[in-house]
């Protein structure tokens, strides 16, 4: 009778086993999660590094059957480095297969726009694997600027805000070649639709140009406008007396932006456009595409000032004598609104 049942068994466990390893390997090894989950594995990561970020990121359900798998196969000695995005439902051969492949996902990086540019640095650095040094080393490297067709002062300037999709490994060179490549198509696709550039700006002075639009306004429709009032000032021989390159002056002395008080339109600064003519020295910021193109385009009128008129907009003045007048009226507003809220 037990010679008989000697077979069954072996059948038996062998059975049980199969189902074992095909639990273990082939079958789900994932919690249960919508769609997809982010895992980042560092450079030099072994496997026991890799198993644990799995682990911590919800990924990984089935610990033994992983490790086991990954050393009798050796797989576990292949696993690159990277970004990998794993869908709900991957078994342990999956998942394996992706990261000895290295079929990374790449991330989204987003540039923050009409930013300062240690900001900048901070805002594209945070969704990658360098540093913030080794971003700022690439922005300062003279050699490298010049290769992009621009210099250390403006390079920075060419970061165009917007999403874009990166490897999280990819250098920071191929990063702001890719970015300042971008923003050189932009204004190359408006400078083919013109006769001639205003004011015969390089793509410098563009920059520098846009990144005062940018902070002057947020209105995309008053862009233009705006961009118009400088042109005409630039035509005319006048001071741009622009507003930003007087804060950007303040916060490169201070470290940080603030309330302009009048005595500060006469610090001795070269951004402050109201004691130096023509444009700054260098961008005050990264402005978007929107501002680069009103740069390229101003709008043909005859304004040379306009004032905020408290709700983000503008008032436009053709005389001196009228923008004085709208100024007073701006300036009663934002007392009484200061007034107001200091008031219990």
């Amino acid at each position: 009778m037990k010679k008989r049942l000697l077979p069954l068994i072996l059948i038996l466990l062998a059975g049980v086993g199969g189902l074992a390893v095909l639990d273990l390997f082939f079958l789900q090894a994932t919690p249960d999660y919508e769609g997809e989950r982010s895992v980042w594995i560092p450079p030099g990561s072994d496997l026991q590094a890799t198993t644990d970020s799995l682990e911590s990121s919800g990924i990984l359900s089935k610990r033994t059957g992983f490790l086991l798998f990954a050393r009798t196969s050796g797989w576990g000695d292949q696993i690159k480095a990277g970004h990998y995005r794993i869908p709900s439902g991957a078994s342990t051969i999956d998942m394996l297969e992706t990261l000895r492949r290295g079929l990374q996902a790449p991330v989204a990086v987003r540039v923050p726009g009409g930013t300062r540019r240690e900001r900048l640095i901070r805002g594209i650095a945070r969704s990658m694997a360098f540093t913030e040094d080794d971003l700022n080393a690439v922005l300062s490297d003279s050699a490298f600027a010049a290769g992009l067709g621009t210099d250390t002062t403006h390079l920075w300037g060419f970061m165009m805000p917007d999403t874009y999709a990166f490897f999280w490994l990819a250098p920071p060179e191929s990063v702001v070649t890719h970015i300042k490549k971008h923003a050189d198509r932009v204004m190359a696709t408006v400078m083919d639709t013109l006769t001639a550039v205003p004011a015969g700006m390089t793509p410098d002075e563009t920059i520098r140009m846009a990144g005062i639009i940018e902070w002057e306004t947020s209105h995309v429709e008053e862009k233009s406008t705006i961009s118009g009032v400088y042109h005409n000032r630039i035509r005319d021989g006048w001071r741009l007396d622009a507003d930003p390159t007087v804060q950007y002056a303040v916060m490169l002395r201070e470290g940080d932006k603030r309330r302009l008080l009048f005595r500060d339109y006469d610090i001795q600064h070269p951004y402050n456009t109201y004691r130096r003519r023509g444009l700054p020295p260098g961008p005050i910021t990264n402005p978007s595409a929107t501002s680069v193109i009103a740069a390229l385009t101003p709008e043909k009128h005859r304004y040379y000032f306009f004032v905020a008129r408290g709700d983000g907009t503008h008032i436009f003045s053709r005389t001196l004598r009228e923008h004085r007048r709208r100024a007073n009226e701006y300036y009663r507003l934002m007392r009484e609104r200061r007034q107001q809220a200091s008031e219990p």
